[in-house]
């Protein structure tokens, strides 16, 4: 006769001893934990811990730039003026129809413009191909990396006064080299002419901020794969073509970054104007800016409200501006 194997519930119902147990329950899936509150619980406490440490520099944001910005608003709809008697006074929209109308303030926010389109594709353009340069397998490379970074540690009033004696017209040292390169018939008076004025702050400028934009760009090449260099190669392209076609591409968030700031940096000029010329502004404000016409307006003609509707303008001019270049060049973001 076969034997059977009893399984251990049958076997208890045999014996007698499984008679008294109840029967298994079974735990209906409705009643299990359900991941979705688990989620969003642990979403909140990740919130609240964003905004513990989020909150310090929230705070020092809405302390140094929200809170200034909404009293320059507020100032710039009033005739509050320094350390005046009067007693202040809504004038609505009278500082902003004065400003409007004012042909030294468009001589000013001119000056900014045509400041600002030539420093940021110089100052990026010189700046991309020293990083570039500098990132090849050459010798001496970390000592020409140090040299072309030292002027973003020189503050810009060191810069601009350093700067000043070597334009000088008459025993400048640029003057010495332009007059020994061309015999004597270029020698411009930098800070002296209407014409030459402008290039003189250009040329300070990008001398002194180049190496910042430089280190962000040498940041980004290293960033791109060497692969994609050996590839191109195998392929047959250039020099040129793979400037274009793969580190142009690889740098692209990059680029945007740099134009954004420099752009910032360009249009909140002021230290070399003010120091630069004989006269602040100078010669025959040929290189007055709207930091310099915004700081004469409210400290030496003591005009607190007009002042603040210049920099009330100026700062919705420049966060458009940079609207439009984010806009204009989105940002290509990672795929995970």
């Amino acid at each position: 006769m076969p034997t059977t194997r009893l399984t251990r519930a049958a076997k208890d119902r045999v014996s007698g001893h499984g008679a008294d147990r109840p029967p298994p329950t079974t735990v209906p899936t409705s009643a299990l934990p359900k991941s979705g509150p688990l989620k969003k619980r642990r979403r909140t406490r990740e919130g609240l811990a964003a905004v513990l440490f989020s909150a310090p520099a929230i705070a020092l944001l809405l302390l140094f730039l929200v809170a200034p910005f909404v009293s320059a608003v507020v100032l710039s709809f009033t005739n509050q003026r320094l350390s005046s008697p009067l007693p202040v006074a809504f004038v609505g929209f009278e500082n902003y129809q004065r400003i409007f109308t004012d042909p030294q303030f468009w001589r000013s926010f001119g000056n900014n413009s045509l400041f600002a389109a030539l420093v940021v594709p110089l100052q990026t353009s010189a700046a991309l191909g020293l990083a570039i340069l500098v990132n090849r397998q050459l010798p001496g490379r970390v000592f020409f990396r140090t040299v072309y970074f030292l002027p973003t540690v020189t503050v810009m009033a060191v810069a601009a006064v350093v700067w000043k004696l070597l334009l000088l017209p008459e025993g400048g040292l640029v003057n010495g080299v332009l007059g020994t390169l061309t015999f004597g018939q270029l020698q411009p008076g930098w800070l002296s002419s209407t014409s030459w004025a402008m290039p003189a702050i250009v040329l300070t400028s990008v001398w002194q901020g180049v190496g910042f934009q430089m280190v962000i760009f040498l940041a980004g090449l290293q960033a791109i794969p060497q692969s994609l260099y050996e590839a191109a190669r195998v392929d047959g392209a250039g020099a040129w073509q793979q400037f274009r076609h793969v580190t142009l591409p690889g740098l692209r968030n990059t680029l945007i970054f740099v134009l954004n700031v420099t752009a910032i940096f360009a249009f909140r000029l002021f230290d070399q104007v003010y120091l630069m010329p004989q006269f602040p502004g100078g010669p025959l404000d040929s290189t007055r800016t709207m930091m310099l016409q915004l700081l004469q307006t409210g400290y030496t003609r003591r005009m607190i409200g007009q002042a603040s509707a210049i920099a009330v303008f100026f700062f919705l001019f420049v966060l458009a501006v940079t609207l439009i270049q984010r806009r204009l060049g989105r940002e290509e973001r990672a795929v995970r």
